[in-house]
């Protein structure tokens, strides 16, 4: 009896703290209203030196840009699928000038993304004269899925998606071109292009990761027990299920209003893919499964536990009013990085964007040139 009763107490404590965990992942798009957007504040810190050319094109002339040069751009294109070493399709694209000496682009996504969505991002890197290589990882965008509901967000392992990038580089990236790319990647995009380059460190030119997802915040629970119960949660699951179960609060997917996301203060941009995953359904990927996030966590402390294999240059794009990742696990990041590789973030800071929510890329006019100017600085010192 008194096993028992320990037992169902131990239960009542474990779904209090495990209620409290919602906060620990925003990638549900559980997200709040947006406040107005500050004037002038997308600046970023002393250390930036990028300037803001108005070379890109404005939100005001995005509709009909997508109608016209975009569509063309994007027409002009090869797509295609490999199959990984475990025979799971991997969907990809890629653009190449006619003059194959040009530089290559590597874009990693995030998390529920689709290279779809890079639409503007690769027709912007091409016009500056580089050949753009685009891949849907294991279990989202036009990639196969990898379970029954194909909208929970699952992976075996993180090192399954490390594996699909190195087949790509090696083999479709590399026959086309003639140096070694860059690689430019986003959210969790970020993690698995940081253990690639860990574990394959002469492969990639130079890097820039925009809002990398180093790590979750846990809000009011203490770190450790956020990643303990995560743990625990999924032996769990092992123990009791053949089915991958959602984390708490995560369900299949669902649009969210311009209104209450965290992502973009753009309204144009974030309704230009919000139509995309309503027109196209099959990209559409809902929340993430325990042992997803538990394979994430593992992700991020091989990043911290092995930096001085990482000796590519990178350079770290923090969006300041990032809701969705923890952006102290970015400062700890740089500041780590920077003592062991002097030539990865500069001054052991990452860049700050201020005003930016999580997604840079997608951001108002504004702040998305900036990004773009410091990582076109970035790949041209590295050249």
């Amino acid at each position: 009896m008194l096993l028992k009763i320990n037992f169902y107490c131990y239960l009542t404590i474990y779904f209090i703290v495990f209620n409290a965990l919602t906060s620990f992942i925003s990638m549900a798009y559980e997200v709040k209203s947006i406040s107005p957007f500050p004037t002038n504040t997308a600046t970023n810190t002393a250390t930036n030196t990028a300037t803001q050319s108005n070379q890109f094109m404005q939100e005001s002339q995005l509709s009909s840009t997508f109608s016209n040069e975009i569509k063309q751009f994007w027409q002009q294109g090869s797509f295609s699928h490999f199959n990984a070493t475990d025979k799971t399709r991997i969907n990809y694209a890629q653009f190449v000038h006619d003059n194959k000496n040009q530089s290559c682009i590597v874009i990693v996504s995030g998390r529920s993304e689709t290279y779809l969505k890079y639409q503007e991002v690769s027709y912007n890197l091409y016009q500056q004269g580089y050949n753009i290589f685009l891949l849907d990882h294991r279990g989202q965008g036009l990639s196969e899925r990898l379970l029954a509901n194909p909208n929970k967000g699952y992976v075996a392992s993180f090192i399954d998606y490390e594996d699909d990038l190195s087949y790509f580089i090696d083999n479709i990236v590399s026959t086309t071109c003639q140096s070694k790319p860059y690689l430019l990647a986003h959210s969790m995009g970020g993690v698995i292009s940081a253990r690639y380059m860990q574990r394959f460190p002469d492969r990639i030119k130079a890097a820039v990761l925009s809002s990398p997802m180093m790590g979750f915040s846990s809000g009011p629970i203490p770190d450790f027990m956020a990643k303990g119960l995560i743990s625990f949660t999924n032996r769990l699951n092992n123990w009791f299920s053949n089915e991958a179960w959602y984390f708490f609060g995560q369900a299949d997917y669902r649009a969210v209003p311009f209104s209450k996301n965290e992502l973009t203060h753009s309204r144009v941009r974030y309704q230009t893919f919000v139509d995309l995953y309503q027109e196209i359904p099959e990209v559409q990927l809902g929340g993430v499964t325990v042992n997803w996030l538990d394979e994430g966590i593992q992700a991020q402390n091989k990043i911290f536990a092995q930096l001085e294999n990482l000796t590519t240059p990178i350079l770290i794009l923090q969006a300041a009013e990032d809701s969705i990742i923890d952006n102290q696990a970015q400062n700890n990041f740089c500041q780590q990085l920077h003592q062991l590789q002097p030539q990865s973030c500069s001054d052991g800071k990452p860049s700050i964007i201020k005003g930016a929510y999580h997604e840079i890329l997608f951001e108002s006019d504004d702040i998305r040139e900036l990004a773009l100017n410091q990582i076109l600085t970035w790949f041209e010192q590295h050249h």
